[in-house]
């Protein structure tokens, strides 16, 4: 499956790239595929490991903070893999041209 997430840090002030740094070296650390884009993350893998992932990086961000927003979409679909760049590929196929990243 793939996860889009994103934790918003809550009463910090304009600058939230402290917090986000964070997030992102947590979401590296795990090992799993990941895209980090301007408004989230991106991961892939399995259930657990995915919400396994959220909650480190909840749990961490939690240790400083008072309040955080959590946004995830999730699209789970059996025995597809490489989908984080499979899906952007599919499209690129079709309109027969790579896309802007």
């Amino acid at each position: 499956m793939i996860v889009q997430f994103s934790i918003v840090p809550l009463g910090v002030g304009t600058s939230l790239s402290e917090h986000v740094a964070k997030v992102i070296e947590i979401v590296n650390e795990s090992g799993l595929p990941y895209k980090f884009h301007a408004m989230g993350t991106i991961v892939e893998g399995d259930w657990d490991e995915v919400m396994n992932l959220i909650k480190n990086c909840r749990d961490t961000l939690m240790e400083d903070l008072e309040r955080i927003l959590i946004d995830i979409r999730i699209d789970d679909r059996k025995g597809a893999k490489n989908r984080i760049e499979g899906k952007v590929v599919s499209v690129e196929k079709k309109v027969k041209r790579k896309i802007k990243k």
